[in-house]
């Protein structure tokens, strides 16, 4: 295989025309009290089927906007690769319902893929679906060099200010999302998916294809933060991590470890740093 083939080609970053047209449709429904019809709109679903060097490998319900984002960050962000450089081609088919993801990778990348034996059938609701093996769980990773904790001012209105990155979550509901802040507090960028993982992967993703520097950054998550979303972190680089529902104890334990920055950041109350610890 030719080791000197261009990695994926970068994108320009998105502008968000309408992200809803596909990943919604309207649905029509009655009050339970009476029988008039109306229309709601609903986010959509779809399966896609990831396959590497023409071997599957995963089966993923995800939202059907920024599939490649999400190629690239499942990628990544599950150790598959260790960089887009080691993805040489992707190409994604289907219609409806049914998708497909042909990905090529390195011979290095392949050859770990096939001694880890995992099959993994995804779902919207879990991360880790079809480890094999504790080990897989709960891998080795290495430790982030410990950065500062953003500035307090960079929370301050944060849930008012990420809605112009949800319009999907605006426009329909059920879905999580993903944003990405650069070191100079601005938000840059957002992904949105009916899991909050497969958001996280796009995000990476988007991150990644369109060479954005994540030094001094933070992601934020919409939704609760547990182990696999510590995992996809850690692997991207990214030094701090924001979650707009309160993380699982194990999710703690692990960025404490690995000297991740982890905020939670409650309704009304201020922002709860739960990592670094800070003893009394």
């Amino acid at each position: 295989m030719n080791t000197k083939r261009q990695p994926l080609a970068v994108v320009s970053p998105r502008v968000p025309d309408s992200p809803l047209d596909q990943a919604s449709h309207s649905y029509s429904f009655c009050e339970l009290e009476h029988s008039a019809a109306a229309p709601a709109d609903l986010a959509e679903e779809v399966a896609l089927a990831i396959s590497y060097n023409g071997i599957s490998q995963a089966v993923m319900l995800v939202s059907p906007n920024d599939l490649e984002d999400f190629v690239v960050g499942f990628s990544l962000g599950s150790g598959i690769v260790e960089s887009i450089d080691e993805i040489y081609d992707l190409k994604l088919s289907g219609a409806g319902s049914a998708r497909q993801a042909e990905v090529q990778i390195s011979s290095r990348a392949f050859w770990n893929l096939k001694q880890q034996r995992r099959q993994m059938t995804g779902t919207s609701g879990c991360g880790l679906c079809g480890v094999e093996a504790v080990e897989q769980a709960l891998p080795q990773l290495t430790a982030l060099t410990q950065a500062l904790l953003p500035p307090a001012a960079w929370l301050v209105g944060l849930r008012d200010r990420i809605n112009e990155f949800q319009p999907l979550g605006q426009h329909c509901g059920a879905v999580h999302a993903a944003l990405f802040m650069d070191n100079q507090g601005q938000l840059l960028l957002g992904r949105e998916d009916i899991g909050r993982h497969n958001a996280l992967d796009k995000l990476i993703g988007a991150l990644t294809r369109q060479q954005i520097a994540t030094t001094g950054g933070l992601a934020l998550v919409t939704s609760r933060c547990s182990l696999e979303l510590i995992q996809k972190v850690l692997r991207a680089g990214i030094t701090t991590l924001v979650s707009l529902s309160a993380p699982t104890g194990l999710a703690v334990q692990w960025a404490r470890r690995h000297n991740l920055n982890l905020i939670h950041l409650p309704h009304k109350n201020a922002p709860r740093v739960y990592s670094p610890e800070f003893l009394q």
